[in-house]
């Protein structure tokens, strides 16, 4: 029988060695898998994080593995490129960070043994992701394992696959479950005995066949079907391979019983009902560790998920730990699942999504949570679809259709890209990434713009990728577009439910991001190295107000919760309090005094409340209760405000003569001033021409989507952005700022 041999102790790291050591170094650091050399570099800003080669080297003597005849390493994520070495003699090489991969080394081990791997995060322009809006955390940062298997046994050389396949087909009160394994070296007279068990673990149905018959079908009566949170019941494939009386090897795998479809009209439906997928994206690393998870870390964030009330996650950019993949089973969460084919397009890195793709379906084929399966990601960031990146996704498209029937494929476009670009007729559904009301547009411009594209493809369901908007530790009572403060957040999803969640034909719908993130390139909001559109901190610590927006629409646990507990020195006579409940009423008090109860149906609630002295607040729903206080203040509490530290100017340096432009009105308003248009155009062309763009976005600042959607910044905010977003110098000076500034003072509205 097999065995799984942990190698996740005893590394030595080094990332200064120049080569493959001969023998165990004495003077590297000591290290425990999961591991990355990008923990802090990766997440403090000024895109300077270590990428390179660095080493891992540990010993094994022989005589500490299970008893077998082939040995095979295990590695389960090494990001992005490794190989592995066995006594000096290279074994394997793997492009792509986020998949298992696996080498055998059974004819290289001796008795003592020096096993290292070097791992590369390295630019290239061959392995995605290259160019992407977070950290590639380099390291081994997953599980590392030595599998100890039998000379015939299920496989463990194609794609990391776990060698077996279960395809279960709901027919009325009974599944028809295909059963298809694959095995290596199995020999003449060898048998394979299937079950399938319960929950329980029951034996529910079985079947015998001879070794070189490798697929069959299993009949479940009265089957139990997985209802996503509603109920995420899973059954359990056991096959074992015998040989005469023994049983040498077996796996496992398991799996739900349901259909799906996904209609453009009605939005996406399980086992036949209407299931509306309104969720959230993740990332897998957090403050501290990177991307080197513990199991109780995957567990804290489906828990905070589920507590949200989701009914879907978007595992974005790139394959996640499968141990994420089994919790979304287990707890029900409907997943799009996607490989890191992201933002740019590069004609040598085909090859790399093909095999990227063939990981991801392959390990990932028997999860009943996963839906559809992601061919891409703002890949048109540059511009339209060229031949070479059709042909590319036409060759993923056919691949992923070729290797699993029962799913859909899809694409993540970006704003910018037109509707009528022929990319996105490849997949079957599609969904864009929007940031209207943060990167440009306005937050009342989605609605309209899905109602568009559904009116002119009526048959194509369309979905929601992406959307969201930053918020850091910063407050106001009057919060606008580009302000950081967590109540512009609040705001801002509270709009964005009101539009999305009331389309039915939206077939998915997911918040960018669930957690704050590692972008170390990001130097903004004043706290740099990290993308903070999280409705949840990095270190997981702190919800925001927006979290508890969705779970007010979301979940079905009683709760009542006060907005803006960070937010107590406040300078105006009477405040907006708002209040977020999934109970039809509530009821604020005072200093124990009640303003009165309301009700609303869509579960936010605004009251008007004085603001004298220090005022204790308690909001009451049914039998729930929250408790926050405000402070009236003279004069605005400065620690409120953002200051940027990576701009040349800040908003207090500006002089804004009443009923003249400054760098604090809007592109769009400017624009369309004679005056203002040649001020800007001459800006804009400056800026071109220097190379100013986000971080890790290879953006045409000249098309029309882009120009649409600049219409409302602010000059001061789109210019802080290009030009310090990237972690380089500034496209302007101060002084050029000012003279832009003095420009537009003499313009009028």
């Amino acid at each position: 029988m097999r065995e799984i041999y942990s190698l996740n102790e005893k590394w030595a790291f080094s990332g200064e060695a120049a080569d493959v050591p001969e023998q165990m170094p004495g003077t590297w650091r000591q290290v425990t898998l999961p591991h990355t050399w990008n923990d802090i570099d990766g997440q403090d800003g000024g895109n300077d994080y270590h990428r390179g080669v660095c080493y891992y080297a540990r010993e094994l003597a022989r005589s500490d593995l299970p008893e077998a005849e082939r040995y095979y390493l295990e590695i389960c994520g090494a990001n992005s490129s490794a190989d592995v070495y066995v006594n000096g003699k290279h074994l394997a090489h793997h492009d792509g960070g986020y998949s298992v991969w696996r080498a055998e080394i059974t004819d290289a081990l001796d008795g003592q043994n020096l096993i290292v791997i070097a791992v590369d995060n390295s630019a290239n322009d061959r392995v995605y992701p290259q160019n992407a809006d977070f950290t590639f955390y380099g390291g081994l940062y997953r599980d590392v394992n030595i599998i100890a298997v039998p000379e015939s046994h299920f496989d463990l050389d194609y794609y990391g696959g776990p060698g077996i396949a279960v395809t279960p087909r709901v027919q009325g009160e009974e599944a028809d479950v295909e059963v298809e394994v694959y095995l290596t070296d199995a020999k003449a007279g060898q048998e394979l005995s299937y079950v399938i068990r319960d929950d329980a673990g029951e034996i529910v149905c079985s079947a015998r066949s001879m070794a070189d018959e490798t697929r069959t079908t299993l009949r479940i009566p009265g089957v139990r079907l997985w209802q996503g949170r509603k109920d995420p019941y899973l059954y359990t494939a056991e096959v074992s391979l015998a040989e005469g009386e023994k049983t040498i090897d077996a796996v496992r795998a398991r799996f739900g019983c349901r259909s799906f479809r996904i209609d453009p009209e009605r939005g996406f439906l399980l086992n036949g009902e209407e299931y509306p997928l309104r969720g959230v994206s993740r990332h897998q690393d957090r403050w501290g560790r990177g991307n080197a998870l513990l199991p109780e870390h995957h567990e804290e964030d489906m828990d905070l998920i589920c507590e949200l009330g989701a009914t879907t996650v978007r595992l974005a950019h790139y394959q996640h730990d499968r141990y994420f993949y089994d919790l979304c089973d287990e707890r029900g969460l409907v997943v799009w699942a996607e490989i890191p084919y992201i933002s740019s397009h590069m004609p040598g890195g085909r090859e790399n999504t093909i095999s990227q793709m063939k990981e991801l379906v392959t390990q990932n084929y028997n999860h009943p949570s996963i839906v559809v399966w992601g061919l891409s990601n703002e890949i048109t960031m540059a511009g339209g679809s060229t031949p070479d990146l059709l042909e590319n996704h036409v060759q993923l498209n056919d691949l992923v259709h070729r290797m699993d029937a029962t799913r859909l494929t899809t694409v993540a476009a970006v704003s910018m890209c037109d509707i009528h670009d022929p990319y996105l007729k490849i997949p079957d559904v599609v969904a864009y990434n929007h940031y209207f009301g943060w990167y440009g547009g306005e937050v009342s411009m989605y609605g309209p713009w899905f109602d568009r594209f559904h009116e002119e493809f009526p048959d194509l369901p369309i979905g929601v990728s992406e959307y969201g908007c930053e918020a850091l530790n910063w407050h106001t009572s009057e919060p606008v577009q580009g302000d950081y403060t967590e109540e512009y957040q609040a705001y801002y999803h509270e709009e964005l439910i009101r539009q999305l969640f009331s389309r039915r034909y939206l077939w998915a719908t997911y918040v960018w991001n669930m957690f704050d993130f590692g972008a170390d390139a990001r130097n903004e909001g004043g706290e740099n190295g990290q993308n903070h559109k999280g409705l949840v901190t990095f270190d997981r610590k702190y919800r925001k107000d927006a979290f508890y927006a969705y779970k007010a629409w979301l979940s079905d646990e009683p709760f009542v919760h006060i907005c803006g507990k960070r937010y107590v020195d406040r300078v105006e006579d009477v405040t907006k309090v708002t209040v977020y409940s999934n109970l039809p009423e509530v009821e604020l008090f005072v200093n124990n005094k009640s303003l009165g109860r309301k009700r609303s149906p869509e579960h936010f609630f605004y009251f008007d409340v004085p603001n004298e002295g220090t005022s204790e607040l308690a909001a009451v729903a049914g039998a729930c209760r929250d408790a926050s206080r405000i402070r009236k203040v003279d004069a605005f509490n400065d620690a409120y405000r953002l200051k940027e530290t990576g701009t040349v100017l800040n908003w207090f340096d500006i002089t804004a003569p009443e009923g003249c432009f400054s760098l604090h009105d809007r592109i769009g308003d400017i624009m369309a001033s004679a005056e203002g248009k040649h001020v800007l155009s001459d800006v804009l062309k400056s800026l071109a021409g220097k190379g100013g763009k986000p971080a890790g976005m290879d953006v045409d600042m000249g098309s029309e989507g882009m120009m649409n959607m600049m219409g409302s910044f602010t000059v001061l905010r789109l210019l802080n952005m290009m030009g310090v977003m990237g972690g380089g110098e500034p496209a302007f000076t101060r002084e050029q700022l000012l003279e832009v500034n003095a420009a537009l003072n003499k313009i009028k509205k």
